[in-house]
């Protein structure tokens, strides 16, 4: 059984330990140090509210996931028009520094840790869009 915790405008879903869910995570790029900047679809993120940081991984609170490589028939479909893609492809960009350069790394791989429920889900849909 999981409960909602308020943050101002943010829910996050608490496990029955009281702790915060993480649902994804992201490995930081290679030979990176701080400080890190990151966006979930071009939205800026709060480590501690939005994501924390535990070494070289990002653990995030929302559920965020990228679309998968698409099939030839499912490519075709949307081609001619049948279908759309309407899944969701979250996109996690990070800024940080390397060798003394400031470099953004862009769409970093997604690792699922715990898929949502449905009452979750429809609680985070559009968490990460920048109009609300």
């Amino acid at each position: 059984m999981t409960e909602s915790l308020s943050t101002g405008h943010n829910a996050h879903e608490l496990d029955e330990n009281g702790e915060r869910i993480r649902f994804s995570s992201v490995a930081l790029p290679e030979d990176s140090r701080g400080p890190y900047e990151v966006f979930v679809n071009g939205v800026p993120q709060n480590a501690g509210e939005h994501y924390d940081r535990e070494g070289e991984t990002l653990y995030f609170y929302r559920p965020i996931r990228q679309e998968e490589k698409l099939g030839f028939w499912r490519w075709l479909s949307i081609f001619i028009g049948i279908a759309g893609s309407y899944k969701q492809n979250d996109s996690v960009d990070v800024t940080f520094v390397r060798d003394g350069q400031r470099l953004i790394e862009t769409s970093l791989p997604i690792e699922i840790l715990v898929e949502p429920t449905e009452e979750q889900r429809g609680m985070l849909v559009g968490s990460y869009s920048p109009g609300g």
